[in-house]
């Protein structure tokens, strides 16, 4: 049997563990959630200092989480994941695939306006994260997916249309738009459903 007085010591030195785990656990999450907010309010590459003031946290928490930022991204995308994929995963019901490319359109702006500021941060990081790298190349991916599975095997064979509407429905088209074009998201919205338009009538089937 394991004396009373070992056991009470391990009992205090396991809780003392759990309870640093849990407060480095509380500190992570609002440092996360403080740089979601500063990233949204247009700060894309926030200092530990400002991080540090709107989490209410101190200066070295922050540098001791900052020393795993991968971490930090993966905890950041996962945050941002919850706020798209309804709107990414709903089903569709359109009458045909011109139908659901259409509704296609509409989601793409709503996510990526959500997304811009967050998209945009990232693209900064990125050449100096490999979480952010690969997750860039998956994004992409997963873009040009979701438009394949609605076309129809016509147009898919239609190599130069349907590069035509992956470009169309980007995230690159959309921050050109937004930014470098300088449109509201409105106008940036209709310019994508215009050319979206002009490629549906042309295609096959």
């Amino acid at each position: 049997m394991v004396p009373k007085a070992k056991a009470k010591s391990e009992g205090a030195t396991s809780a003392r563990v759990d309870g640093r785990r849990e407060r480095s656990r509380s500190s992570r999450a609002r440092i996360v959630a403080a740089m979601l907010e500063l990233i949204e309010r247009g700060d894309l590459t926030p200092s530990a200092a400002r991080v540090a003031e709107e989490a209410g946290v101190g200066l070295r928490t922050v540098f001791r989480q900052f020393d795993d930022m991968d971490t930090l991204y993966r905890k950041m995308s996962e945050t941002i994941a919850e706020r798209v994929m309804p709107i990414i995963a709903a089903p569709y019901a359109g009458s045909d695939w011109r139908a659901d490319v259409r509704d296609l359109v509409g989601r793409r702006v709503r996510v990526f306006e959500t997304m811009l500021p967050f998209r945009l941060a990232a693209n900064i990081k990125r050449y100096q994260s490999p979480f952010l790298m690969g997750q860039y190349g998956q994004v992409v991916a997963l873009e040009r997916d979701f438009l394949m599975r609605l076309l129809p095997e016509a147009v898919r064979a239609d190599r130069v249309g349907v590069e035509a509407l992956c470009v169309a429905l980007s995230f690159q088209t959309w921050r050109a738009l937004r930014h470098d074009q300088g449109l509201d998201s409105g106008e940036a919205g209709a310019a994508v459903a215009h050319m979206v338009e002009t490629l549906l009538a042309v295609a096959p089937g």
